[in-house]
């Protein structure tokens, strides 16, 4: 029987506040010392009352509103009710039924095709602590304990692994766009749980699912939901039954192993906090934030399709990273007619150099102004394009303009047809070997023979001058 992969996911971003969710301690705990960005409310102490955070709730709202949600205009918190030592008060600050944000959904690309993920709520709840486990036992530091955490829950709409990469790398993308979170899994900013049942293809009802948890990567996503997808199919295939519990990721192993039986939500024993009022939403607060929404990457992606004519597979990379994005419209507007060459140059040879030093667009030493000039003037034919990159990697080092250095260091292309005649009858006269296979009939030892004239004018020849002087000396040498 062939199975069809339901899976929804649940992603926790950070938010980034200046302040935890309900009190006044820093949110900025990731260099800190443990256990000292805390205080009486987030460690729990009795008689303290929490505050809510606008601007969270602020973030939270911006961000169903990037998902296409529904912002309802009622909305209160929820006690979470259970026992872990990384949840100081008992229960977890969270919200049930009632959540900021529902109904949205967000498109995604996979191998070409556009597909819809049905986004079911977002909500707004308070980070646990962190838990250090080492051989003697187990350590605790509160100062991540109640830092804004947003949940991200989709429908059941997915249906691989594929599909599950790209809504995450998609969803991380606007996030940052936003500039409401970070979205580092690496440093826990953004987390993971995917949910996992397998349907015989064409039926209706969904099968029994498995939540997986420890996802610390989208490459760990991907692999988990592969393997628990064929574990489940093989489990099925010998007629045994798939059980409702919650799996953990084993990056060393590559495998999901048991973590516990799945809870269910009156397992958590939810009811209304009583220490914080609902929120009302008001249509005109909605708006203000809606105000506030930047251009998203597949609005920006169309665009610049439209406007600069940018092919699409390199519109995708440049619209990936806000930097990057608002780095290359910057060097656009420098140079207008050179849209598609400056987006080569930053993909290229720029993105070359960011990943070689695993840096980011905005460590870049050069102005997105600088970038364009040296793309200016290796398409007026001022200097060749392998000068153009040795150029770019003395800008990267020094800072200086490319105008300057190409001045200073006698780089401007050579384009005099009196002159490079003469060199190319000196290479004609040099290499009488290439010369009579060309004469052959192999054709390959063009480049070579354009390869010396470029060499013997340190690089600096017109490269199509050179080629086509080449041509009519070895036409005229056949004569």
């Amino acid at each position: 029987m062939e199975y069809e992969a339901i899976i929804g996911m649940e992603v926790h971003a950070q938010v980034l506040t200046r302040s935890k969710m309900f009190c006044g301690c820093s949110a900025d705990y990731a260099s800190a010392p443990a256990n000292t960005h805390t205080c009486p409310v987030c460690l729990a102490l009795p008689g303290v009352l929490p505050v809510i955070n606008r601007a969270a709730v602020e973030a939270t709202v911006l961000t169903g509103l990037a998902l296409s949600c529904t912002i309802p205009p009622f909305t209160k918190f929820d006690r979470k009710n259970y026992t872990y030592p990384d949840l100081p008060k008992g229960y977890q600050i969270s919200q049930y039924d009632y959540p900021l944000c529902v109904g949205g959904h967000l498109d995604v690309q996979v191998a070409g095709e556009s597909r819809r993920i049905g986004i079911r709520r977002v909500h707004l709840e308070e980070d646990t602590a962190k838990l250090t486990h080492t051989p003697d036992g187990s350590l605790i530091d509160f100062n991540r304990a109640g830092v804004p955490l947003m949940e991200i829950v989709t429908e059941a709409d997915i249906r691989s692994a594929d599909e599950a990469h790209a809504y995450l790398t998609e969803l991380r993308t606007i996030l940052r766009y936003l500039g409401v979170s970070s979205g580092d899994m690496e440093r826990g900013a953004m987390r993971c749980e995917a949910n996992v049942s397998l349907r015989p293809r064409g039926a209706r009802a969904f099968g029994t699912k498995v939540e997986i948890k420890n996802l610390n990567s989208f490459r760990s996503v991907r692999n988990a939901i592969v393997y628990e997808i064929d574990r489940q199919s093989g489990l099925l295939a010998s007629g045994g039954a798939v059980e409702q519990v919650t799996m953990g990721w084993d990056e060393e192993r590559q495998c999901t192993v048991f973590q516990r039986s799945k809870e269910y939500a009156e397992d958590y024993r939810y009811f209304p906090e009583p220490d914080l009022p609902p929120i009302e939403m008001t249509p005109v607060e909605v708006q203000t934030i809606r105000e506030r929404l930047p251009e998203l990457p597949h609005d920006k992606a169309q665009r610049y399709e439209r406007e600069f004519g940018i092919k699409s597979a390199d519109v995708a990379l440049l619209v990936a990273e806000h930097p990057t994005a608002l780095f290359y419209e910057q060097a656009v507007a420098a140079r207008p007619a050179l849209a598609q060459a400056i987006a080569n140059w930053m993909l290229g040879e720029v993105f070359r150099y960011l990943s070689e030093g695993e840096r980011t667009t905005a460590e870049l030493p050069i102005s997105p102004a600088m970038l364009a000039e040296l793309v200016a003037l290796v398409d007026d034919g001022t200097i060749n394009n392998t000068v153009g990159k040795q150029v770019l990697n003395e800008m990267m080092t020094s800072g200086e303009a490319a105008a300057s250095i190409v001045e200073r260091r006698g780089l401007a292309q050579i384009s005099d047809t009196v002159a490079l005649e003469q060199i190319i009858t000196s290479v004609v006269a040099q290499h009488p070997g290439p010369v009579a296979q060309y004469r052959e009939g192999e054709s390959k030892v063009l480049g070579f023979l354009i390869g010396q004239a470029m060499r013997a004018t340190q690089g600096k020849a017109n490269v199509q001058i050179v080629r086509d002087l080449l041509l009519q000396a070895l036409d005229d040498s056949q004569r």
